[in-house]
């Protein structure tokens, strides 16, 4: 699936990209500017980072589970970051309504 329209980023390609990431540093605070910097992309209009974001989440938190065997403490932390992101993050960065994205 194509994440980024302006770059002609994949889906694959942000969770490859995560995952490295993760395997160097396993608690490491991973942004979607960290994740295009590591592809030598750039954000360009930057309408793709909601669902960037959405994208570390579920990997970070797949990346724990299968390495740690299913904390409970770790998808307690990302259950409190996506609880921030909707109620601080999720609704302006845009400036468009929630129903014409994708996150």
């Amino acid at each position: 699936m194509l994440v980024c329209h302006c770059n002609l980023i994949t889906q694959k390609e942000i969770e490859e990209t995560i995952v490295s990431m993760l395997d160097e540093d396993p608690w490491q605070l991973i942004v979607p500017a960290k994740v295009y910097h590591a592809m030598a992309k750039r954000g360009r209009c930057c309408g793709c980072f909601p669902n960037v974001v959405e994208t570390i989440i579920r990997v970070t938190e797949e990346y724990h589970r299968d390495t740690h065997g299913g904390d409970a403490e770790i998808v307690t932390y990302l259950d409190r970051v996506r609880a921030l992101r909707e109620k601080f993050g999720s609704r302006f960065s845009e400036r468009r309504q929630k129903g014409y994205r994708a996150a």
